[in-house]
Formats: C-alpha cells, structure tokens, sequence
C-alpha cells in the first residue's frame, strides 16, 4: 500500500520513518517533507502545502493512496480530514469540531469547565483595556496565551504584570500572531513539571502511547522564551502507574467522552500537555490534536508494533484489537537551532557532518531543512532533532550528545541539560 504524510518537521520525519517501516506498505510519501525525508530510500517528497486541502486530495486520489496520516494542527484545523471523509478517503485525524481543542484555547478551557477537566484559572478577552484590567487584578507570574495556533510560539511566561501587559499589546494591538491573536487566554501560573501525555482514540477506545518529557524553555536550566520544544525523551520516570491512572480518570476519559457527546468523536493523536504540582495534583496546561515535537522522535524510535496497522485500526472502530510495543530502553533527543530561534534567523546554512542512516540506536530525524544540489541546508529555526536508545537516560543522553559533536554550521545552538531532571529522578541500578 500507499501512504502519505502531511507535514515538514521532525515530527513527520519520524512519522514517515516509521510508515515506511511497516511489510504492508510500499512507498511512503511526505507532503512537503524535507532535506531528511528526501534523502530517505523509501520515501518520496512531493512538493504540496500543508493548507492546500485540494492539491492533496487530488494527489491522493491520482496515486491511490490508501492511508493519510496527519502531522501538524493547521490542516487538522482546516478540515482536512472531514474534506477526505466526503470522499471515503482514509485519514487518520480529528475533525475539524474535534480539533478545536488544540485551535481555539478558549474552546479547550470552557470544554475543560464544562466537563470538570483539571486546569488553571482563566479568562479570555478580545478587548485590550479588558485584559489589562484583569492582569492588574492578578499577580504575577501570569500566564498570556493567543488563542489560536501559533506554531508552538503563542504562550508568554510573564514574571511581571508589566511583560504581561506588554504580552496583551503584542498579540491584541500589533498582531504579532495574526489570526490566532484575535482574542488571549489570561492563566494563572501553575509551579510543578510539566509531562506529554499522549494517546491514540478511535471515538471510544483509548490507547496510551509511551509517557515522554518535553522541554519547552529555549535555555539551560528550562530558562528563556519558550520555543517549540528543545528536546524530549521516553519514557518519562515522572509517570508512575498511579500517576497515569488518575490521568486517564481525570482528564482523557472525560475528554474523549465529553467530545463524543457532544457530537464530535475525537479520533486520532490526542496530546495533553500536563503540570504535575508538588502537591501531586495535575492541570491541563494544553491539548494538542496531534502528536507533539520533538516527543515524536523518541516515541517512533521506541515503538516496535506496526505504525500504519495502528492507524488503520483507529480508522476503523478496532483500536481495542492494537497491541502496542515498545523498546524497554530509553529514548532521548536533542533538538539543534539556528541562531535567533524563536526570533528571527538565518536560513540556507549548510550542515556539515551529518549521517543519515539509523545505527546503533542514533538516529537524527530533520525539522528545519532542504536538500539542495545533495546539500542539506538550514531552513528553519529547529532545524534537526538528534535522537538516541539506550538502556538508561543517561547514556542515552551521553549518546546523544557524542552524535551531535560532528554537526555543525554557523550560530548552530542547542540546550545542553535535556534529561538532566531524568537522570535525578531515575533511581540508581542495583550493584
């Protein structure tokens, strides 16, 4: 069979990766895909935007493809997938009412209050005067979000009310998001450790992917703006069966319940970013209607069952039959930046000392890239994710870190702590 991804980030490399790895299928395809996936055996690039739903579906009916497989939110928030279920065309992803949840935080809040979901305190304005007000009646830290999607970017930690009000007069007054800053969600900030808590649904049945950490903040020691995520790994040792138990009973169960009653079956990647508190309460910071980046890497490199049989069980009522497995080692990967990111950067460097075949448990999955003249080059502001197994975080980190010495190009820059909080948490092997 044919399938098809949609997306051109790291996410959708390890995605691809992973599809192509499958005895049923015979050629995967990336819409548009990058430098990595064009430099894969198996996989194909086709030059196609994410948002141009027509292009795809057209595409999609030309090469018979019989699997589509989402990566991003923007298409999911589009309505690719109702576009392709009015032509029977599988694909694997909510709808465009189900996918709300991740594109309009103020849906996702009042839905999170209607349904008793644990999050923080909120309230949402499309008036700056309004919101001004409210953040003077708060303290700080304070918590501004743009209600739409913002590419990971829309969410400000404001230590005072002072960039809190700045914040409000970046997203209402100059735009700085566009569309999705049309209105902003004000939250309380909640202390703790944050945990990607990921799932697949078919609407009813409910399938835990393996627990993953990612790390937002662009700098050591989780400070400076947050980014997109700088790395992941997986398994998280912070999610303990009790933990992911309550998790299930108190935020996706109700969540996949609440959207099927509500008429909108959620079927596809659900993604719950979580605060677990000191206290060991938890609160949904986000849900994501996808599978989250860089957690994708680790969790593709560790999931040893068959991708697109997963999928295609989702797609047909028949998650329950799917038996997930995964590598009992630890997968860790660290995401390496151009100069500026999240800002702004430079583009079309070009990147020396890459491998591109997994070995030896190492594999770096590509984000931000373009192959040229058999030149991979920079191309956006995360730009690879170098992922690797091994039996504890630590040499997984160790890892890690050794493949990344011979990348290089100029301003090239990455967190140099990911996992650092895994190696403490994780107790000592016998002697």
């Amino acid at each position: 069979m044919k399938v098809l991804i949609i997306g051109s980030g790291g996410r959708e490399h390890a995605l691809a990766w992973k599809a192509a790895q499958s005895p049923e299928v015979q050629q995967v395809f990336v819409a548009p895909g990058n430098g990595g996936t064009a430099l894969e055996d198996t996989i194909t690039n086709v030059p196609i935007d994410v948002l141009d739903l027509q292009g795809l579906l057209h595409f999609v009916k030309t090469e018979t493809i019989e699997l589509t497989i989402v990566g991003p939110e923007a298409p999911l928030a589009a309505g690719i997938v109702d576009r392709f279920n009015e032509h029977s065309l599988p694909c694997f992803g909510p709808s465009q009412m189900a996918a709300q949840l991740e594109a309009s935080k103020s849906f996702s809040k009042a839905f999170m209050e209607r349904y008793g979901i644990p999050t923080a305190r909120y309230n949402s304005f499309t008036d700056h005067d309004k919101a001004i007000a409210y953040i003077e009646s708060q303290s700080a830290p304070i918590v501004v979000k743009a209600d739409g999607l913002a590419a990971g970017k829309g969410v400000i930690i404001a230590q005072t009310k002072a960039e809190a009000i700045t914040a409000v007069e970046d997203i209402l007054k100059d735009n700085r998001f566009g569309d999705a800053g049309s209105s902003v969600v004000i939250e309380e900030f909640l202390q703790g450790e944050e945990l990607s808590y990921m799932v697949v649904s078919d609407g009813q049945h409910i399938l835990p992917l393996a627990s993953s950490q990612d790390h937002k903040a662009r700098d050591d020691g989780d400070t400076g703006p947050n980014t997109g995520g700088m790395g992941a790994y997986s398994p998280s040792p912070l999610l303990t069966p009790e933990l992911e138990q309550r998790i299930m009973a108190e935020v996706i169960q109700p969540t996949i319940e609440g959207m099927a009653a509500e008429g909108n079956p959620y079927t596809g990647f659900l993604y719950a970013g979580l605060m677990v508190s000191p206290d060991g309460s938890i609160n949904v910071l986000e849900f994501n209607c996808r599978l989250g980046d860089p957690e994708t890497q680790p969790i593709m490199m560790r999931l040893q069952s068959d991708l697109v049989a997963l999928c295609l069980d989702c797609l047909t009522g028949n998650l329950h039959n799917y038996q997930a497995k995964w590598d009992p080692r630890v997968a860790l990967g660290v995401v390496l930046c151009a100069g500026g990111y999240p800002g702004a950067y430079r583009k079309n460097d070009l990147i020396q000392g890459l491998k591109n075949s997994a070995q030896d448990g190492e594999k770096v999955f590509h984000a931000g890239t373009v192959l040229r003249d058999n030149s991979v080059l920079t191309a956006g502001g995360r730009v690879l994710c170098v992922t690797c197994l091994a039996g504890s975080v630590e040499e997984a980190q160790q890892a890690a870190y050794r493949a990344i010495a011979p990348i290089e190009w100029p301003n090239m820059f990455y967190r140099r702590d990911i996992g650092d909080k895994a190696v403490k948490q994780t107790p000592a092997a016998p002697a």
